[in-house]
């Protein structure tokens, strides 16, 4: 999650402020770029429990050790009061999920060949860096066996302010925060219009996207019929910032009506001011951009505020001055990688949105909600318009494939970035999803041990 500053302290006092301020991001296509966000679980070799952010008597390994561990790597330490709390590598940045997930946000990056050697630097200095305290650190769904109260915290202003409002406004929202892992690809627009465009398709194909990334079959160490635990820990954390907005699909939506769904229909988490969380959680952003909570706040809303307010929207793809994709679990690095790839496929070439748009034709926002209801269970299975998810998969990474082939980047091996697609194509084709290999293992190999799985995900 991301970590605010005392940002525009520009007065905000009208919606197409805001909307101005999201325009920004609209960019010529020869300026896109590729920024890919992942998470994995902390896990000390001894006992496999996760590591707290603290050094502990007698246990090897911490977070905080870890992140002094990274500023060996060009880093400089973010603070939160005083804490380290995420790392600073030139266009990137290392961050701490909850419970400790660590996470590399990305550095915006030309081609899928740049990330793919974003992945492997950044796992290898994590990797150099665990041998002498004893961790490991493993991309999977949701935490397969350590229960909610297992869990560590980190010192993150933020987090004890969601800590507190989870539980008002939903099920699982604590379990949201501190037990499950994501991978994320944050791509450009051009216009608003090709913000809309590219904001419908990839809504309407999360759902697919949730399917074909499932990578969270367990839950307290035993399967409990999901293939992604981590997606149906979303349909009840807080609904009032999640899911698919029907606004989104609404004639008319654009910048200024998302801003505005914003500041009518999502509650604040909190204000930011001089490195310290102001705890308005569940408060209209309306009544404080009209004054009104200001004894509790002792200031006046600002761009500022809006920015950090856009970073508290969980939607399945999230609107900023960028848009961001949110539907798959963390994963093995080559399905992390081919998640940026599918979307980029998707997105960055004309003839392969066009194409996409024609395939979606006719499906809209009830068709995504369903979908998405039914696929933590049913996975590639889950009906589809008259098929299932898995026809739809054939024939959307056929399309992603001839976008990135269209684009034309190769690697040093005249490859084009379609390779990265190769592990969706063999799932398109009938391979097991990464939850139905873990699942396979639990019920073979492991003997139903499923702790095993952090020696075998282990990045």
């Amino acid at each position: 999650m991301s970590n605010p500053g005392d940002g525009d302290a520009t007065p905000l006092t009208s919606i197409k402020q805001m909307a101005d301020y999201l325009a920004v991001g609209c960019k010529p296509k020869a300026a896109f770029r590729i920024g890919t966000e992942h998470e994995k679980f902390g896990f000390r070799l001894g006992d496999l429990t996760p590591p707290p952010y603290l050094p502990d008597a007698g246990q090897p390994g911490s977070i905080r050790d870890t992140l002094n561990g990274l500023q060996a790597y060009e880093a400089e330490p973010i603070l939160d009061q005083d804490n380290v709390i995420g790392l600073k590598q030139g266009t990137a940045s290392v961050s701490l999920e909850p419970a400790g997930q660590l996470e590399l946000s990305g550095g915006p990056l030309e081609t899928l060949h740049d990330t793919k050697a974003e992945f492997d630097w950044h796992f290898e200095q994590v990797r150099r860096v665990s041998e002498p305290l004893k961790t490991g650190f493993s991309p999977l769904g949701f935490h397969p066996f350590a229960t909610r109260e297992a869990m560590p915290w980190m010192p993150k202003g933020r987090y004890a302010i969601m800590r507190r409002y989870m539980p008002l406004v939903g099920t699982r929202g604590l379990d949201m925060m501190t037990r499950t892992c994501t991978v994320q690809v944050n791509l450009d627009y051009a216009s608003e219009q090709d913000m809309i465009r590219k904001l419908r398709v990839s809504l309407l194909l999360q759902p697919l996207a949730t399917a074909l990334f499932a990578n969270s079959p367990f839950f307290e160490g035993r399967p409990n019929g999901l293939l992604s635990n981590r997606a149906h820990v979303w349909t009840d954390t807080d609904n009032q910032r999640s899911a698919i907005p029907a606004v989104m699909f609404e004639d008319g939506f654009g910048f200024e009506r998302y801003a505005a769904w914003m500041v009518e229909a999502v509650p604040m988490y909190f204000v930011y001011r001089g490195g310290r969380y102001i705890d308005v959680a569940g408060r209209s952003f309306r009544d404080y951009m009209d004054g009104k909570l200001l004894a509790e706040t002792g200031t006046e809303a600002t761009i500022g505020d809006f920015a950090d307010h856009m970073t508290t929207v969980f939607t399945d793809v999230r609107l900023k001055r960028f848009l961001e994709m949110r539907g798959a679990d963390a994963g093995r690095p080559d399905m992390m990688l081919a998640q940026s790839a599918l979307w980029v496929g998707l997105l960055y070439d004309d003839a392969a949105l066009a194409a996409a748009e024609a395939l979606l034709r006719g499906a809209g926002w009830e068709d995504a909600v369903n979908a998405r209801t039914a696929v933590p269970t049913q996975g590639l299975k889950t009906a589809w318009k008259g098929a299932t998810l898995l026809e739809l998969a054939r024939e959307v990474v056929a399309i992603a494939v001839d976008g990135l082939a269209a684009r034309g980047r190769l690697n040093a091996a005249g490859q084009s970035e379609a390779i990265y697609l190769d592990p969706l194509r063999d799932i398109a084709a009938g391979a097991p999803v990464q939850a139905e290999y873990w699942l396979s293992r639990y019920e073979g190999a492991w003997g139903g041990d499923v702790r095993r799985i952090f020696n075998e995900s282990a990045i």
